[in-house]
């Protein structure tokens, strides 16, 4: 299942969100969105789980939860 997570402080990096990810099962992929021009964090980014009854447990776990000072909004990327 692809999972989007969103409000994310610039500062999380991609082994940021796999550490939060990984306690729940297994991750394939994990991508943070970057401003092409300046290389910095979009703010958002997507984390790929093989196994969707351990991506729903990741969602429901980590949705509203504080990351780095900001509540995360993490969801089913549509």
């Amino acid at each position: 299942m692809n999972i989007y997570v969103g409000n994310l402080a610039y500062s999380i990096t991609e082994d940021d969100l796999r550490e939060a990810f990984g306690s729940y099962g297994e991750i394939s992929s994990v991508s943070l969105i970057t401003d092409k021009f300046s290389g910095e964090s979009k703010g958002f980014g997507f984390v790929e789980m093989p196994n969707n009854s351990e991506a729903d447990a990741a969602i429901k776990g980590l949705n509203e939860t504080p990351m780095k000072g900001r509540n995360v909004k993490v969801n089913q990327a549509k």
